[in-house]
């Protein structure tokens, strides 16, 4: 298995629009961060989790030239935004795409994106097969590949990771039952938010993300879904455990 980051950012991206601090300002590479998003290359098969803003510029960069499935979050639009360039793999591929997620994020694309489920479809619109996950405690198959739903709370929005393998994928939460601890618990790997330092309503900071992290264990945990106030990658880094690093745009996890 192969995971790369294609975006750790916040909903606002890093730099944000009009900021002058020193994490915007900073020229690391570590520290420009595009919209949250994952790709898992696993079993043959290509699959993106979440298709935020920066879609387009984060597949072309990272050069995912075929995708088997794209998995939803939740439906908030930094997840969801740029699903309409999925257009260019229905081209390449000739097939519709399989879109999985909750009947709630589902009706909210529908809604969003109108014209793609529109009875009389405009020429050269995304084609997709909608596959709602209607049991939050039982895996699913997509494209032959076990995928396990994680159940989380986004303040009081109910939010979906995945664990796949030895490889669990948790973002935009800040709450996590005992029961959805123990079915990410023996992970290899894990990818959890954390916004910034202080506390915050919907999301993890990062010393909750990681006193989790320390919980369960795994061989490595990663932090995601991160804002300019969390601070500079190479500062924030010095402070984390050792089996704790920061995500950033472009990393690449063997499995």
């Amino acid at each position: 298995m192969q995971i790369t980051i294609l975006g750790s950012g916040t909903s606002q991206g890093v730099p944000v629009i009009g900021c002058h601090c020193a994490v915007c300002r900073s020229l690391d590479y570590r520290d420009k961060r595009l919209r949250v998003s994952v790709h898992v290359a696993v079993g043959g098969k290509s699959i993106v989790i979440d298709s935020g803003p920066d879609f387009r510029q984060q597949v072309l960069r990272e050069r995912v030239d075929h995708l088997d499935a794209l998995l939803f979050t939740h439906e908030h639009k930094d997840h969801t935004a740029g699903m309409d360039d999925i257009r260019s793999y229905n081209f390449k591929q000739q097939r519709d795409m399989p879109v999985y997620a909750e009947q709630r994020v589902l009706d909210q694309l529908k809604r969003e994106f109108a014209y793609i489920f529109a009875e009389y479809k405009y020429p050269g619109v995304p084609r997709v097969q909608t596959i709602p996950i209607l049991d939050d405690q039982n895996s699913f198959s997509v494209e032959g590949i076990e995928v396990h739903p994680i159940r989380a709370l986004h303040y009081k929005l109910p939010v979906l990771g995945y664990r796949i393998g030895d490889f669990t994928y948790l973002t935009d939460a800040n709450y996590i039952s005992p029961a959805s601890m123990e079915r990410i618990r023996g992970s290899r790997v894990i990818v959890l938010n954390a916004l910034r330092r202080e506390p915050h309503i919907s999301h993890f900071s990062l010393p909750e993300a990681v006193d989790i992290l320390t919980d369960l264990a795994p061989q490595r945990g990663y932090l995601t879904h991160i804002s300019h106030l969390l601070g500079r990658h190479r500062d924030v880094e010095a402070e984390l455990p050792e089996f704790i690093r920061l995500a950033y745009d472009g990393l690449k996890i063997e499995m």
